[in-house]
This record gives C-alpha cells, structure tokens and sequence, in this order.
C-alpha cells in the first residue's frame, strides 16, 4: 500500500469515512434509543455527535482492528456516555460494518463506500421515526417553537409547512406557535 498517493485523497475522502460513521451510529437503535431517551443527559445528541468524531478516530490511530476491539471500544462509549449496557446483540454487527466501511475507504473504494451510506441513510429513514431531539424547549429560535407544538398539539406545522420567512410578520400563521 504506498502511503504517499494515499494522502492526497484522504483530507477529502476522511469526511467521506466519518460521514459512514455517523450512517452506522445514527441508524445504530441502541442509540438512537439512548438519545431520544435522554440516557445521555440534557445533551445526548451532542454526545452522539461527538462519538462520531471520537470512533472515526479510533480507527485513524489503530491500525488492524479486531471487530472485538470495535466492540469494546463502542461498548465503553455507551457505557460512560449514556450510562447504558448493550445487550441486544447489535455490537457486533455494528462494528463489522464500521470496519467494512473502513476498509472501503481504505482501499479507496470510495464509489463503493459513497453506495454503502446512501442505503444505511435510506434504511435510517425508514426505522425510528422518533427523531426529534429531547433539548427542543431550551432553544428559542423560532422554529423550535413550532417544533414544541408539533410534539404536544395538532402538527399543524408538519402538514402544511410554511417558508421561514413567515415569521411573526404574517398574521394568520401565528396560530402555530399559539401559547396557551
């Protein structure tokens, strides 16, 4: 393997393997479960992120990872982050597929690894649909306001969804952010 054309692809083709990552993890139930749940605290989907950023460079800095050693590594970030203990059996198959997804990028089969993400999204979109962050309430944008809404009242943001730029200014859309 000669390391020398390899850099110039990976700066570039690094996103590329971290975008993969965040595929698996995201689609991964357990957690998605243990963020939607609140297990990791106020700031789970920021601890799902951020094990995105920490897994990629885990495997960055180890060369030839065991699925073992993936295993051990995923379970100890669930254990310490979200404070829970993966036994539905989901580990090992969640970190073979990091390591397919690896030695796709690896190899440079970057074609290969673009086609595995896509159906891991594609897969993620038809699973849980229990995507809405648990920290809605402590942003104050205008959106999550709609969003507060959507969770508790009529979803009357989600059937007919209006263009940002209908802010306060138009009056009869206020009835979506109504506080009562």
């Amino acid at each position: 393997m000669s390391v020398g054309s390899n850099m110039a692809a990976s700066a570039a083709s690094r996103e590329l393997f971290t975008e993969g990552v965040r595929a698996v993890l995201h689609t991964w139930p357990v957690l998605q479960i243990a963020v939607d749940n609140g297990f990791g605290g106020v700031y789970g989907q920021q601890k799902a992120d951020w094990m995105v950023d920490v897994v990629q460079q885990y495997f960055h800095d180890n060369a030839d990872l065991q699925p073992c050693e993936v295993e051990d590594y995923l379970s100890d970030l669930m254990d310490q982050e979200f404070d829970t203990v993966v036994e539905d059996g989901s580990l090992p198959q969640v970190s073979v597929r990091l390591l397919q997804l690896f030695s796709q990028w690896q190899q440079g089969a970057l074609q290969q690894l673009k086609h595995t993400i896509s159906t891991l999204t594609q897969n993620q979109n038809h699973r849980a649909t229990v995507t809405a962050p648990p920290t809605q309430e402590e942003s104050s944008s205008d959106e999550a306001q709609v969003m507060e809404v959507d969770s508790s009242g009529p979803s009357v943001s989600r059937s007919r969804p209006r263009p940002p730029q209908d802010k306060e200014e138009e009056d009869g859309w206020t009835l979506v952010r109504k506080k009562k």
